[in-house]
């Protein structure tokens, strides 16, 4: 990796961290007060309709996205064209939405759900008119302006909300949460990046970013699905309080697992399409992507299983506690999902979208049948452990797939993974037994195994001379010495 592109991706995780741990925190805090000020309910009917947003979301980017991010030089012709493809597509699947609303809305037997889905389904308009100057962003490393908006966004929105759920909006407060967060957000994208459409839509550019984009739309569209089928299986047969339980605690692993790998994944994207044509320096740059995930979100799954009760009930109240086996379950479901997406996106990065896409519907139709096996034989748990396994074949199937067409082997990758899982282990079977020694306060109790966990793991970490910590170390440093030079 040149140094130059080593600056910007070493900026770019930078920035992408403290978008991603900013808006973070700015929803975490929210969360804590809409969910003293709402019910379980509320965010079950939410939920509910979770899984039609984002299959339309899904459709609107059409893996146009990835495939501008990949071609080496897009151009204005390229961008405009999949401008006005995306604002059409999502003004049609609006209307869909609109006119299927009072349909769902039956499925689940909830009336509410048909005005709710109809204000609701805006965003996809919204969103639509900021997805090329987010990519063209995205393309060009420039995280720190997208930092700028996603946080100044997040902030507005949830203040708004905050004020229209305490004066007792309920549901709709939730509502015009994701409705505010769009509009925000593309009115501020198009003021940080100053590219306009020009009036022409050409066929030859549509034809030829759908060549890549179609296979990552197709194999977008199964994973979007299935990501979600968890929603409308606890919709359909389970009461609207247990699907709000549910939302709570996958909302609350989602920030430890998926956001920390969502900010590697955008750095990691246009980063390894710079080397898709020299596999050795991709497979150096995917061992470190990969080995820096599994030292970060590892040991913060087994820490968040090992504190679930007093964190639930400290950030959500009492009303939430039942909750926690839910969390502690996806938890462990989160230690192989934070991998998923950086293999899919080294095989993307090639080129290899039609690969995806034949192995996404194998991989895919595998954990439909455990998750609906689960279901049918054990209930909710068995919903919920059918999702575990699921998550650990989807990074198996991607591993192999990076295996066969980047080289970067299966066994090389566990061999690199090995030493850091041992170490959480270790530290975790320390911790609970420790923390079984003294029954304290809940409230003491998880701040003293906290404490003990983030101690023994990193001490761990440099005994054993794990690679990714003095990875960390070594960055830790870099950053501090730029800062004060700065």
């Amino acid at each position: 990796m040149s140094d130059s592109l080593r600056e910007r991706t070493i900026s770019g995780m930078l920035w992408s961290f403290m978008q991603k741990f900013g808006t973070m925190a700015i929803a975490f805090v929210a969360n804590i007060v809409l969910a003293r000020l709402l019910t379980p309910d509320d965010y079950g009917c939410i939920g509910m309709l979770l899984i039609f947003i984002a299959v339309a979301n899904t459709f609107i980017d059409g893996g146009f996205g990835s495939a501008l991010i990949q071609k080496k030089e897009p151009t204005q012709e390229d961008y405009s064209t999949i401008f006005y493809w995306n604002l059409f597509l999502s003004i049609v699947l609006y209307g869909i939405l609109f006119f299927t609303a009072p349909f769902i809305a039956d499925f689940y037997e909830i009336s509410l759900l048909t005005p709710v889905l109809r204000v609701q389904g805006g965003v996809l308009i919204l969103n639509a008119l900021s997805i090329i100057q987010c990519n063209q962003l995205r393309k060009q490393l420039r995280f720190r302006s997208i930092a700028s908006v996603n946080l100044t966004a997040s902030l507005l929105s949830v203040v708004i909300t905050i004020v229209l759920a305490w004066i007792g909006w309920g549901i709709w407060a939730l509502v015009a949460q994701q409705l505010l967060f769009s509009l925000f957000n593309a009115i501020l994208f198009w003021s940080f990046n100053k590219w306009v459409p020009s009036f022409l839509f050409s066929k030859k550019s549509f034809k030829e970013l759908f060549g890549f984009g179609g296979f990552i739309l197709l194999s977008s569209l199964i994973n979007t699905f299935c990501d979600n089928i968890h929603g409308v299986l606890i919709g359909k047969f389970f009461s609207p309080a247990i699907m709000g339980l549910y939302t709570q605690a996958r909302k609350l692993e989602e920030i430890a697992s998926t956001s920390i790998s969502s900010v590697v994944n955008q750095v990691a994207y246009p980063v390894l399409s710079e080397f898709q044509n020299d596999n050795l320096s991709m497979i150096r740059v995917l061992q470190r992507f990969i080995t820096s995930l599994a030292f970060l979100v590892f040991p913060l799954m087994m820490l968040l299983i090992l504190i679930a009760k007093p964190l639930i009930i400290l950030l959500y109240s009492d009303k939430w506690v039942a909750s926690v086996p839910y969390f502690q379950i996806l938890c462990i479901a989160g230690m192989a999902i934070c991998l998923q997406m950086i293999n899919y996106n080294a095989v993307a990065a090639i080129g290899r979208s039609d690969i995806l896409l034949k192995w996404t519907i194998i991989k895919r139709s595998l954990g439909l049948i455990l998750n609906i096996g689960g279901l049918i034989c054990f209930g909710m748990y068995g919903l919920l452990w059918g999702g575990v396994l699921t998550a650990y074949s989807l990074y198996f199937i991607n591993s192999y797939l990076v295996s066969r067409y980047v080289g970067y082997r299966i066994k090389s990758q566990i061999k690199d993974l090995f030493p850091i899982i041992i170490t959480v282990l270790l530290t975790f079977v320390i911790t609970y037994f420790l923390s079984n020694l003294v029954v304290l306060n809940i409230y003491f109790e998880g701040l003293s195994v906290t404490i003990i966990f983030m101690i023994l793991y990193l001490s761990l970490s440099s005994v054993f001379n794990l690679s990714s910590f003095n990875q960390f170390r070594t960055l830790g440093v870099e950053v501090i010495k730029k800062f004060r030079t700065a």
